[in-house]
């Protein structure tokens, strides 16, 4: 099935097996297994075997180099923090102070390595260099190789591509000149000779080729504030190649993203952008959409939320939802109504946690949903750093849930994924010793 094809997509469901773990573009997401948002902006999928690995971009104390991440899933909703592949070192490209950007890794089948590529700048971004590294496992400690200018060019935002003949190319802004399609070498590990080149001024460069024709997708040039990103095609990586047109809704600047990676699913493709927050990155957050490509042509659609099926390649229309506003919640240990202009009800359930461990206990959560689904809670954190509550579903075991800073005069979106069972639910969030967020209202999936 393919999303949102028509106006008449927007009411076909999944089954219910299937329908309720849902990506939410732009929401905070929370790694299952350290209760933090996830960082691994800039990034890049590799899926090895039935696993996926998301390897990205640590901006948790801005824009400094800290770490390259690796995040694990099997349905691309679930994602396990797995470890850094590469860490701030002393001194070196490394070193503090340094910018890593843009981390993407292949896998070579010759050499049987794992190989890395990112951009390597300084904090006034004047070098513009690639840099390469290997590792043995694709979530393993990588061994770092160096930087170059590829070909003696500028290199800034970069991507890679393997072609289904095993060659690899480095997609690389030349700032002064355009951007490039880069062959590398059998082992994947220097720069051959120059492929193509667009005397065009784009960044953000990702790749995809389906059905014989390639897809370059990237972004304009605008900072760190979005713009309507844009795709060429050709029937060969060498050219020609189209003009440069737009693939989602004119104005929207990409639903207010920027590219960072293309990933294949099924017939067609999972648009991944970064939603880039320049005054504070570690609010950054993750625009995934899917990406419907036919012929030469590749078009998105927005969605709150929306389904993907890592098995059978399939994304559908994400699941109509019970709404309940956390001011009718059972409010306890301080947690009481506070005023909230932007919310639905214009109230919200505050005061959760601090000393008291102020609690919002739902007690009639309904669903039919019987498996394991996506919950979202619409909320305000007016702070600039990450809030935090403890949720337990049905009493069992809670689990820590992030809510990232406000974005803006609405409430945002936090998900979770937990059991559900069909009829009536519990919902049980709390936070001991530090304050949770203001709850606007819980989202449970009704199908």
């Amino acid at each position: 099935m393919r999303f949102l094809q028509t106006c008449a997509a927007l009411g076909l469901l999944a089954s219910a097996a299937d329908a309720t773990l849902q990506i939410i573009p732009g929401a905070t997401w929370t790694a299952t297994n350290t209760g933090k948002h996830i960082q691994a902006h800039g990034g890049g999928i590799i899926k090895v075997d039935n696993t996926y690995y998301w390897v990205g971009e640590d901006k948790t104390d801005g824009s400094a180099f800290q770490n390259v991440n690796c995040y694990s899933s099997t349905n691309l909703v679930e994602w396990k923090y797995e470890g850094a592949i590469l860490t701030r070192q002393g001194s070196g490209d490394l070193g503090p102070s340094r910018v890593i950007e843009r981390p993407k890794v292949i896998y070579n089948k010759s050499t049987k390595q794992y190989v890395a590529w990112m951009h390597i700048d300084s904090s006034n971004y004047g070098e513009a260099k690639a840099g390469v590294a290997t590792g043995s496992s694709v979530c393993g400690t990588y061994s770092y190789k160096g930087s170059v200018k590829p070909l003696g060019f500028e290199s800034r935002d970069m991507g890679l591509f393997v072609d289904d003949d095993e060659k690899a190319y480095l997609l690389t802004e030349d700032r002064k000149n355009g951007l490039r399609i880069d062959l590398l070498s059998d082992d994947y590990l220097t720069v051959k000779s120059n492929t193509y080149l667009w005397k065009d001024s784009i960044e953000a460069p990702a790749m995809l080729k389906k059905n014989g024709v390639y897809f370059m997708f990237g972004s304009k040039l605008t900072g760190w504030d979005p713009n309507d990103n844009v795709y060429s095609t050709a029937s060969k990586i060498s050219g020609p190649w189209s003009s440069w047109k737009s693939f989602a809704d004119s104005g929207s600047k990409t639903y207010t993203s920027q590219t960072n990676y293309i990933l294949p699913m099924g017939d067609d493709a999972i648009y991944m952008g970064d939603r880039w927050v320049s005054s504070n990155l570690m609010r950054s957050t993750y625009v995934w959409l899917p990406l419907q490509i036919s012929g030469t042509t590749a078009s998105m659609k927005n969605a709150v939320n929306w389904v993907p099926n890592a098995s059978s390649g399939s994304m559908t229309s994400g699941p109509s939802e019970n709404s309940y506003e956390g001011e009718s919640a059972e409010l306890s240990g301080g947690a009481k109504t506070v005023s909230c202009s932007t919310c639905s009800g214009k109230n919200a359930a505050g005061y959760i946690g601090g000393s008291e461990t102020g609690t919002a206990y739902f007690a009639s959560v309904s669903s039919s949903a019987t498996t394991r689904s996506t919950i979202r809670i619409k909320y305000r954190n007016g702070d600039k750093s990450q809030r935090f509550a403890d949720v337990s579903v049905n009493g069992g075991a809670a689990q820590r849930v992030a809510f990232l800073p406000d974005s803006g005069n609405d409430p945002d979106s936090s998900s979770f994924h937990a059991d559900l069972k069909s009829g009536t639910n519990t919902v049980k969030v709390s936070m001991a010793g530090s304050w949770g967020p203001d709850i606007d209202r819980l989202m449970v999936p009704s199908s």
